[in-house]
């Protein structure tokens, strides 16, 4: 089994910056492709970007786009999202997975228990 840790979520003012990290443990080796989704309030989950191994990433949800960015630290078993230029509308619960990227999608195997981001105007 593979657990995924979230953290770095919390209370930010709009503009504001935060950084999420996911750390995974258990069958490490199991883990190839991460990413991250999240989830408003009364909205359905939403994929907003997920990294290869290799370093690769796949294209960022359009909402995020030139404010978030996605790394990895494969020697830790970490991927990190840095969230920039925060806006109300990014308040979400995030969740950090691992799964396969087919055609520009995650699709988890593993998810975190998840960590909320909660912006204010």
């Amino acid at each position: 089994q593979v657990q995924l840790i979230e953290s770095g979520g919390g209370l930010v003012q709009a503009g504001g910056s935060l950084r999420l990290s996911c750390a995974a443990s258990g069958r490490t080796f199991n883990i190839g492709d991460m990413g991250w989704f999240r989830q408003a309030p009364g909205k359905e989950r939403e994929f907003v970007v997920g990294i290869r191994r290799s370093g690769i990433t796949t294209n960022y949800a359009d909402s995020v786009k030139g404010r978030f960015t996605i790394s990895r630290d494969n020697a830790k078993n970490t991927v990190y999202l840095q969230m920039n230029s925060l806006k109300p509308d990014d308040t979400a619960v995030y969740y950090c997975a691992a799964g396969p990227i087919v055609g520009g999608y995650m699709s988890g195997d593993y998810w975190g228990q998840g960590t909320q981001v909660t912006v204010s105007s």
